[in-house]
């Protein structure tokens, strides 16, 4: 795990190598154990070092034999002893032991096409010095981010957007379109970003640039079969619940390679449990686990944890996050991020992240991945509901269905089936939408948008995002099953959007800590594809082939307990005796009018509202959250922090 930036120029550049050191610098906190510059005329790739693989000899910009081929990257790839061992059968030689030059050679042998090998996390940008083309690609499920502009004649990448701002080329210019994309749907639609002309790679995308062009095409997409043959497969169910396990196990132990110890995160539910046993049947010494935990009961799962780490006999050690941590970390988790966010969840992550890195530990596993891939969460369950009374909007049992949802809202349940009706059956005319499994969660999203400033409004015009995600489905979207159109949506947009870079890399990496995600490993993302709809949610139950996989292996307070989605408190963190002056001072009316993204009155009201106590509902929730991350987005990369920054080498 590294950070990665560079330049691709019209022709040879003096000041590329001084460019090259600053946006290095910016990223220092991601590559810790060394830093490098590597310049061949018109490119200049930089690299900082997470030390992980081949310690002494993987240092990085990485050059071939010959000095044709030129490599900074970012990530792991976790099947490089096979590929390393068929090229070497095939004739090549290696120099070090690093997963980085294999990338180097696997592209030898077989050009663009080598990212179709590689299973791993991976942001890369090589040199081909020959053809004169600079090849930039990004793993399959987004895990690593990678960034990149267009300035002054030259191309800008970077794994981050500061190391972009640092080149002094490169302008900080909020997107109002990004804006309402990430107030809407979580996160922005790739290539698009929270910066005005700075773009992202999309995941499973490799761009093929020369000083003159730039080509960008799409390697992997996420497929499901035809709703037709989802009803028709006949499968054997104890048979794919073993090759689960067998496929899950290879995940893990591929994972595991490394030259440094590897811990694992424990959250207390099922997927964390599963990825923590499978790892401690291979590693050779005790498994070293930690955990987040938190003074109310509404959020807390210290009980699960340790009761998963007795059963399996990790070393297990935890960190509390009390409710003013989350205040006081606040501005440097999104300055880490670099967006505003609706949720505080990145927050205890952050402190986590913290203490694993101040524990000794530089790799943790975690179970990131299995809602998505196997139907664990809320949403698959609600769609199905509201699907199931669409059929029959005017029956009064089914309704009554909606009480089985989001069990570990207290609030929710002690509401009427009147009530529930009302909230749940948003829509049910509209089911034949291809969003339809997320409208409702959408709507409640982009209701914080209300919050929006009279020129931010005026800019978006008549923008719709739902439009443009609807644009952006495959053709055979509405072929599929409605479960597999709701997976699409959660593993293609909020997945890398917000789970994986805003609750994952970017705060893990802020530490110089690396996460790594069997349930993510492409052949068990593809397998989960394959399985038939009621394998995953059957009736509904979420996640069945997974819990009956494991079943087994697991405390069975863990196996059958109902998914509890990570969260964190939320706006009552910033309010109170003991609140950072911070927060007052950014949601002033004079702080609000002078960053212009929010309306003054407006915010005005919700901040007295959430700080008088009691309990916020959703919208305000939500809306605190992101205007406060906003002014913090804004006062960091737009405002006075932004201009105090030295763009120093």
């Amino acid at each position: 795990m590294c950070g990665i930036a560079g330049l691709l120029g019209q022709s040879s550049d003096p000041d590329a190598m001084e460019v090259a050191q600053r946006m290095a610098s910016a990223l220092a906190h991601r590559g810790p154990d060394g830093c490098g510059v590597h310049v061949d005329g018109r490119v200049a790739l930089g690299h900082t070092r997470l030390s992980i693989i081949d310690l002494a000899g993987g240092q990085q910009p990485l050059r071939d034999e010959t000095g044709d081929l030129a490599i900074s990257f970012n990530g792991e790839i976790f099947n490089y002893v096979e590929i390393r061992d068929a090229l070497v059968a095939a004739g090549a030689r290696f120099r070090t032991k690093s997963d980085t030059e294999v990338i180097l050679e696997l592209y030898r042998a077989k050009g663009e096409a080598c990212v179709e090998d590689l299973n791993g996390d991976f942001a890369f940008a090589l040199w081909d010095r020959r053809r004169q083309k600079l090849m930039l690609a990004r793993d399959r499920m987004g895990v690593r981010p990678l960034y990149w502009t267009r300035a002054k004649n030259r191309l800008y990448f970077a794994s981050e957007v500061k190391a972009l701002l640092a080149t002094g080329a490169v302008e900080a210019r909020p997107d109002p379109i990004g804006l309402d994309q990430l107030f809407t749907l979580w996160g922005a639609i790739a290539p698009r970003t929270l910066f005005k002309d700075i773009q992202q790679l999309p995941p499973g995308h490799l761009m093929i640039a020369t000083p003159d062009t730039v080509e960008i095409r799409r390697y992997w997409r996420l497929s499901f079969p035809t709703a037709a043959e989802d009803a028709t497969v006949r499968v054997d169910e104890a048979a794919r619940a073993e090759e689960l396990r067998a496929l899950l196990a290879d995940a893990t132990r591929i994972r595991l390679r490394s030259d440094v110890p590897v811990g694992a995160y424990l959250s207390g539910g099922l997927d964390s449990a599963i990825t923590a046993t499978l790892a401690s049947d291979i590693v050779a010494q005790r498994l070293k686990t930690f955990s987040v935990t938190f003074e109310s009961g509404e959020f807390d799962e210290s009980a699960f944890q340790a009761q998963m780490a007795e059963a399996l006999g990790t070393a297990h050690a935890s960190i509390a996050c009390e409710k003013n941590a989350i205040a006081t970390m606040f501005p440097h988790v999104i300055g880490a991020i670099e967006q505003p966010v609706l949720r505080t969840a990145p927050a205890p992550l952050h402190q986590l992240a913290d203490f694993v890195h101040q524990s000794g530990f530089k790799v943790v596993l975690t179970g990131e991945g299995a809602d998505e891939v196997f139907a664990g969460y809320d949403i698959f369950r609600e769609a199905k509901v509201r699907g199931f009374c669409a059929r029959q909007p005017d029956s009064a049992w089914r309704p009554l269905l909606f009480g089985k949802l989001y069990p570990w809202l207290p609030g929710l349940q002690a509401q009427s089936p009147a009530y529930l009706k009302a909230f749940f059956g948003m829509a049910l005319d509209r089911v034949n939408d291809p969003l339809f499994s997320h409208l409702p969660r959408f709507d409640n999203t982009a209701k914080a948008k209300v919050f929006f400033s009279g020129d931010l409004k005026a800019a978006l015009k008549n923008y719709d995002a739902l439009a443009e995600l609807r644009a952006d489905l495959p053709a055979e979207f509405m072929n599929w099953t409605p479960l597999a159109r709701a997976q699409y949506l959660e593993t293609t947009y909020l997945l890398p959007g917000y789970i994986l870079s805003a609750q994952g890399d970017r705060v893990a990496m802020a530490h110089g800590v690396e996460g790594r995600f069997p349930f993510l490993d492409h052949r068990v993302v593809e397998f989960g594809a394959r399985l038939p709809s009621r394998l995953k949610l059957k009736g509904l139950r979420e996640k069945h082939i997974l819990r009956e996989s494991f079943a087994h292996r697991l405390p069975a307070a863990i196996g059958s307990r109902p998914k509890q989605p990570y969260r964190a408190p939320d706006s009552a963190s910033f309010f109170g005796a003991d609140a950072p002056a911070y927060v007052a001072e950014l949601l002033s009316p004079d702080a609000i009018a002078s960053a212009g993204l929010f309306d003054v009155g407006a915010v005005t009201k919700l901040a007295r509202k959430c700080a008088g106590g009691g309990a916020p509902r959703f919208r305000d929730n939500t809306a605190l959250v992101g205007v406060l991350s906003g002014q913090l987005w804004n006062e960091q990369f737009f405002g006075g922090a932004a201009q105090r920054r030295a763009p120093a080498a």
